[in-house]
């Protein structure tokens, strides 16, 4: 008699981050309970305290999952690259909410305003957010240190990591007023700032790599 192959089941505990990345960012830490992710994934909500001390947990990693996934995803494609200045062009789009529509950046750009605000009264949260921030800050120091390296950058007296810091700074700001539909502030115009100081910042020549 053969023996039935049975399909190997998928990690609950990240059934749970991605239902919750998906809650949250529709209802909104504060309009979303509990109940509301077991539903969403079909598990009790005992299972989920199980897994997750509370609801700030569950953002924070659900916010991790999705980072991590996003820099799985970016990493593979940037290795493809061999200029820095694709590599950095590429970076400035997945930075923009709403220019890459095959990419769902809106999703993930919403959990972070959700951390945000809660990490200002959460000292536990905060913590998680700056590790979160500095691992984005140094993606990009890395690719400016990689640009001097082949020369497709300027290689003078400022450090990369405070570029780095600075450059990720301003389009933090940008992607804020981006995501609040703000009426000045489109995707494409956030993309244009965003070339437009990189050139002035790093030393990226934004004419040539068009």
């Amino acid at each position: 008699m053969a023996t039935k192959t049975r399909k190997p089941q998928r990690d609950r505990h990240q059934e749970i981050l991605e239902a919750a990345s998906r809650v949250i960012t529709d209802r909104g830490l504060a309009e979303t309970r509990i109940q509301d992710i077991a539903e969403a994934c079909g598990v009790s909500p005992g299972l989920i305290l199980y897994y997750f001390e509370s609801k700030d947990r569950l953002l924070v990693e659900a916010l991790t999952f999705t980072s991590d996934q996003f820099y799985l995803r970016t990493a593979r494609e940037l290795r493809k690259m061999p200029s820095a200045r694709d590599r950095l062009i590429r970076v400035i789009e997945l930075s923009v909410p709403g220019l890459l529509p095959e990419y769902d950046l809106l999703d993930e750009w919403a959990l972070w305003l959700e951390i945000w605000v809660r990490a200002l009264r959460d000292p536990d949260l905060a913590k998680e957010r700056e590790v979160l921030d500095r691992r984005w800050v140094q993606t990009i120091a890395e690719m400016i240190r990689y640009g001097r390296q082949t020369g497709e950058f300027p290689t003078d007296a400022r450090d990369a990591d405070d570029l780095a810091m600075q450059f990720s700074a301003m389009t933090d700001g940008l992607a804020i007023q981006v995501l609040l539909n703000d009426t000045v502030m489109t995707p494409q115009r956030m993309y244009d700032i965003c070339l437009d100081v990189a050139d002035r910042l790093i030393g990226f020549d934004a004419d040539a790599s068009s």
